[in-house]
């Protein structure tokens, strides 16, 4: 799978890859805090992190987090967490900065928080600043590195996985499966509530499902939602008028899959691996593509808010070195929720906890590999884009129906 991945994203990765090789092989000088001060090597005394996930990340790294904390008692005394939609990341982030207390010290965050962050001017830049402390970096795999390009200088990209845009369905209800969007189109209209699909500034495959459709429709332009996007916001206005709801999260429409409510539904490697794992999802439901699919690839990352003091900088960047080890990247593995999961080179599955060598050998799809290798992928787009993107959706498409 690798090999696939470093073949596929040949021409851009390399590019990014090398940037930050180059910047990790630099001596670091100490970079500004937020007050002004430098980030120092190490805390004057051990921190307690709050830690906020909007992206289901630390499904896959609380263990990398817990590993280090057990580690580095020096470093970091105490580790809170905490959860929120992604949606709401902003206004959390902004409302302490506007107080001039920040209280989140690091978020673990997708594309979209990354994107609204970034156009809201909410992350502290990391790079190029401390790569030298994060030698990790100069070992991401190909798609790593081209999502760490789309993050600029604001995250640090730790899990990453080939995503979607698939559907999912149960052959007990779906004999016949759309093979092509016009098909799938037809089986909304056909089958009025029977597809579905999660509001994509909250899902993962929600927002591959928008940003894969102009490469499945043969848009002008994939990379503009504003000007390249004719086809697609055409298709959406056509297929929204045979979608009952919007669940407000990707977990939602996997329980509707399992009781029937929804026939069809958009997924992602992860997303199909792992509630099938948890028995959220039937053991047996099948996953396909459409005709024209490409990937459209997905990364969590890592972020820093501005107003975090300058002490739990050093503490956060040893945290991150830590993560992108390859013993700590085996963990991203998990039970598949973001399939494969790590974001560095030389990290098989051989290497990942028992019970994630279990879950994926069991629950795996062999056909991943050839589709990886066969199917182009596509890095997201950049964040005012997306936040763009995200906005008109709400706006026009589905905004109205989306459940609470």
């Amino acid at each position: 799978m690798r090999r696939s991945q470093r073949r596929l994203f040949a021409a851009t990765a390399l590019t990014a890859l090398s940037l930050v090789a180059a910047a990790c092989g630099a001596p670091e000088t100490a970079g500004p805090g937020p007050t002004g001060g430098a980030v120092p090597e190490k805390p004057g005394s051990p921190v307690v992190l709050n830690i906020l996930d909007v992206a289901g990340n630390l499904q896959l790294t609380q263990t990398m987090i817990d590993d280090f904390v057990a580690k580095n008692s020096d470093t970091v005394s105490r580790v809170t967490y905490s959860k929120s939609p992604s949606p709401e990341l902003v206004g959390k982030v902004k409302a302490q900065q506007d107080a001039n207390r920040v209280e989140i010290d690091l978020v673990l965050t997708g594309v979209d928080g990354l994107a609204a962050g970034i156009d809201q001017d909410l992350w502290t830049p990391l790079l190029p600043t401390h790569a030298g402390r994060l030698p990790g970096m100069a070992n991401y795999l190909p798609g790593a590195a081209a999502m760490q390009k789309l993050a600029g200088d604001h995250g640090v990209t730790i899990t990453y996985y080939p995503s979607g845009p698939l559907i999912e369905y149960l052959p007990s209800k779906v004999s016949n499966p759309p093979t092509s969007a016009q098909a799938l189109l037809d089986y909304a209209k056909a089958n009025p509530g029977a597809v579905q699909y999660a509001r994509p500034s909250n899902s993962g495959p929600g927002r591959t499902f928008l940003m894969g459709l102009p490469y499945l429709l043969g848009d002008s332009n994939p990379k503009d939602p504003v000007n390249g996007w004719a086809k697609t916001w055409a298709y959406l206005a056509e297929l929204n008028k045979y979608v009952r709801l919007y669940p407000s999260g990707t977990g939602e429409t996997m329980k509707n899959l399992a009781n029937g409510s929804a026939k069809i539904i958009v997924s992602t490697t992860g997303w199909d691996i792992n509630p099938r794992v948890l028995g959220t999802v039937p053991e047996e439901a099948k996953v396909g593509t459409l005709e024209g699919f490409h990937w459209v690839t997905d990364a969590h990352y890592a972020v820093v808010p501005k107003g975090v003091s300058t002490d739990k900088q050093a503490a956060i960047l040893a945290l991150l070195n830590h993560m992108l080890t390859p013993e700590q990247q085996a963990k991203a593995y998990d039970q598949g929720y973001f399939y494969p999961g790590p974001a560095i080179r030389d990290v098989p599955l051989s290497m990942a906890p028992q019970a994630s060598r279990e879950a994926i050998e069991k629950y795996g799809r062999p056909e991943y590999e050839q589709l990886i290798a066969n199917n182009p992928l596509e890095v997201p787009l950049d964040a005012k884009a997306l936040v763009e993107a995200f906005n008109r959706w709400d706006r026009e498409i589905g905004g109205a129906k989306v459940s609470k």
